[in-house]
């Protein structure tokens, strides 16, 4: 993905010829274990969708970026995948991004499932994140799931094990308490011009974008059926001359049963996924948009340097 540097520092005037406000900008890093509620986050604060969220681990690949706009502060959001214990080569690449991005980020928030607590996984995490050298922020999301006094005993083991700045008690799918998180790090970020357009909420281009929502739909229809180890690539994006967008993309399988799988019988399962997608994408790409998919068994892809790179992911050797 590639960083846009504005043409010139946006300029503010203020009302009744007061100075302009200083413009702020910089990078947020959110890590914490699969499924604590990243994404759902990313979105809440950014006000639209801008990474999948699902309910299969590990649906995170890429360090996608949202943008928040919070007076004349531009926060960009990192969501990196979700740490946890690596076991084949597609998953040290996932924690290895991660661990990046929190490394170069301005600061980072580690989020935690309150109902969870601290459990094996976020431990191997607590052990590790003194070595990142940057201000650290703890979330515990989902509080409105706990008991109060259980919420305030692992606010105090956590901030005991690592010296945390603050730590913020949200629910990110309801909303309570993203609103403060927001103005928090938004006087964290350093002075300086915005990074991106004003209105651009995202860095991911909507071609990929796209190929996230299709993934999206292929796991809330198959989360049962089908391993994460599956992926989408946007091969074709043609705008027409009515101004509605022709999109063709590839869901790559490893085997010829999860084939099947994907199309079901009649093609039936396919086709609600497209559907599925098809009026997502419309919403982010804000035109009609006719969606065509293929399905095709890939060997082996999750051994494919070239596939990585497609993934803004690096390639692990080891």
């Amino acid at each position: 993905m590639s960083e846009h540097e504005p043409e010139h520092e946006p300029e503010h005037e203020a009302e009744d010829g007061a100075a302009p406000q200083e413009t702020r900008a910089g990078f947020v890093a959110l890590i914490g274990v699969p499924n604590a509620g990243k994404s759902t986050l990313l979105n809440a604060l950014v006000g639209a969708k801008v990474s999948i969220v699902s309910r299969k681990v590990q649906t995170t690949r890429a360090l996608v970026r949202g943008i928040v706009m919070e007076g004349e502060a531009q926060i960009v959001l990192v969501d990196t995948p979700g740490i946890f214990a690596p076991k084949r080569r597609l998953d040290r690449a996932m924690v290895h991004s991660a661990w990046s991005g929190a490394a170069d980020a301005d600061a980072v928030c580690l989020l935690i499932d309150a109902r969870k607590g601290a459990d094996e996984e976020v431990e191997t995490i607590l052990r590790r994140l003194p070595e990142v050298k940057r201000p650290k922020i703890l979330i515990l999301n989902k509080i409105d799931l706990i008991a109060r006094e259980r919420l305030l005993e692992l606010v105090a083991k956590l901030n005991a094990m690592v010296p945390f700045e603050d730590t913020f008690l949200i629910s990110a799918l309801n909303g309570d308490g993203v609103a403060d998180l927001r103005k928090a790090l938004a006087a964290r970020m350093p002075p300086g011009p915005w990074l991106y357009p004003e209105d651009q909420i995202s860095d991911a281009p909507l071609r990929m974008l796209a190929a996230e929502i299709t993934r999206e739909k292929i796991y809330d229809r198959l989360h049962e059926e089908l391993p994460y180890r599956s992926t989408v690539e946007t091969d074709q994006w043609q705008v027409r001359p009515d101004g509605s967008v022709r999109i063709e993309q590839t869901i790559f399988v490893e085997r010829e049963s999860q084939r099947s799988i994907v199309l079901g019988k009649g093609g039936q399962t396919i086709k609600a996924i497209g559907q599925a997608a098809r009026i997502e994408i419309a919403e982010v790409a804000e035109a009609k948009v006719h969606l065509f998919l293929h399905v095709k068994v890939r060997e082996n892809w999750a051994d494919d340097p070239a596939r990585y790179r497609e993934m803004g992911l690096e390639f692990p050797t080891g």
